[in-house]
């Protein structure tokens, strides 16, 4: 819900600051909370936090700092719907990669999820010209899909707090180191960003602590599924900001909703020997 209620915020940031220095302060304060809050937590730093938290945290700002990029050159319909192809890539990708393959349930409901999501954001008639914005926004969408497999590997053999504040501070320096080389330019002072970055950047650290401490118990795949939600609060969210709902919308969200549903569903075989707690072994 947080996550996708920020789109509207982002959006109208960009008005006013460029990509990397917006993410940069977003992430950056978001890591600064952090440690305020959890500071305590830090004095049992281990290298495997810091490994994860720092590829985590590579994985987390190229994915918001190319679709944010994007988002300049191409319209918010367009970058959804390229961006939502991290819900079909992080399943391909963990097959791949980790060899682990889904459930066939599970890959049911990211088809599904996909298809609401395609719906959702109602690109329109014609094809789809990858001009530099889109091609920004597709390497987002991989970069996206990397960091929630990279957070299903890590969940439960690293202290969530602590990679929590690294992955965020990572993220957010990296992103202002770059603007010089990138050519970005710190931009005039604007009330807009700075509140705009303040507040997402304490939407951020409950967005990334959320996400470690879930994915322990829940699979990069069915997680997917739950964070395709994030286009169904994006467009309410657009709603109370004054945009309407049409109706290929509502049939995207629904179709989101089955998936979600459908990729819980497990089905054993008759006769299938069961454990003592009833699950099918």
């Amino acid at each position: 819900m947080f996550w996708g209620s920020t789109f509207v915020v982002v959006q109208n940031a960009m008005h006013h600051a460029g990509p990397l220095w917006f993410v940069g302060l977003r992430f950056v304060t978001a890591g600064m909370i952090g440690m305020l809050l959890f500071a305590r937590s830090l004095a049992g730093l281990s290298r495997r936090d810091l490994l994860a938290g720092s590829l985590i945290g590579v994985g987390l700002f190229a994915g918001y700092a190319l679709q944010t990029h994007g988002m300049q050159t191409i319209s918010s319909s367009k970058s959804a719907f390229i961006t939502a192809l991290y819900v079909p890539i992080v399943p391909l990708l963990q097959w791949a990669v980790l060899r682990r393959a889904p459930h066939f349930m599970s890959v049911v409901g990211v088809v599904l999820a996909f298809a609401g999501l395609v719906l959702l954001a109602d690109p329109g008639a014609g094809a789809l010209h990858l001009g530099p914005g889109e091609i920004a926004t597709l390497l987002g969408a991989f970069a996206i899909s990397a960091e929630i497999i990279l957070i299903g590997h890590f969940a439960g053999t690293v202290d969530v707090q602590r990679v929590t504040i690294i992955q965020l501070l990572v993220a957010g320096v990296l992103s202002l180191l770059l603007m010089p080389l990138l050519g970005e330019a710190p931009p005039a002072f604007s009330w807009v960003w700075l509140l705009s970055a303040v507040g997402l950047g304490a939407a951020s650290i409950v967005i990334q602590l959320t996400m470690n401490w879930a994915q322990k118990s829940v699979s990069p795949t069915r997680a997917t599924v739950i964070y395709a939600g994030e286009p169904v609060w994006g467009g309410l969210a657009g709603r109370l900001a004054g945009d309407r709902l049409p109706a290929i919308a509502i049939v995207g969200a629904a179709l989101i909703v089955l998936g979600v549903l459908v990729s819980e569903l497990k089905f054993s075989r008759p006769g299938k020997s069961r454990r003592a707690d009833g699950a099918p072994r």
